[in-house]
């Protein structure tokens, strides 16, 4: 099976969802969250990046992070993307419960040393993940 086509497709989706978003956000004139919103996929894959080069994350970590990038990168999933928000959840889920491990296991000074956006998007990727309270998650870079 020629699983490139249906790959190709579901980047392109994702990638035209976030732009559209982008667009509305500067049209309603939240240019701020727009610029943050443009950043944020950019941003991850550079966190992702980072994470799988630095010595301090146990392999096992690297191996959950990879594994977790083909997972969504397949075109099939737990649970299909056509059912409306149940499709999208399973793929959420995952990535939390992958961040969650991560931040246990290298430690959230790792992910933050890492972390090349702003920080109230960190801010919120550490308390979906769980990893850290609040009041630790804005101290200072």
């Amino acid at each position: 099976m020629n699983w490139w086509p249906w790959l190709l497709v579901c980047v392109g989706a994702i990638v035209a969802l976030w732009a559209l978003f982008v667009v509305a956000l500067y049209a309603a004139g939240r240019h701020g969250q727009a610029r943050a919103l443009a950043g944020f996929l950019p941003d991850c894959l550079l966190l992702v990046r980072g994470l799988l080069r630095d010595r301090r994350v146990p392999r096992r970590h690297k191996v959950l992070l990879a594994a977790l990038l083909g997972y969504l990168a397949l075109p099939f999933d737990l649970v299909p993307d056509f059912i409306p928000v149940a499709g999208q959840l399973d793929d959420l889920l995952v990535v939390v419960w992958v961040v969650r491990r991560l931040l246990r296991g290298a430690g959230p000074e790792i992910v933050r040393e890492h972390w090349r956006g702003p920080e109230q998007s960190l801010q919120l990727i550490l308390r979906l993940a769980g990893g850290v309270p609040v009041e630790q998650s804005s101290a200072p870079r």
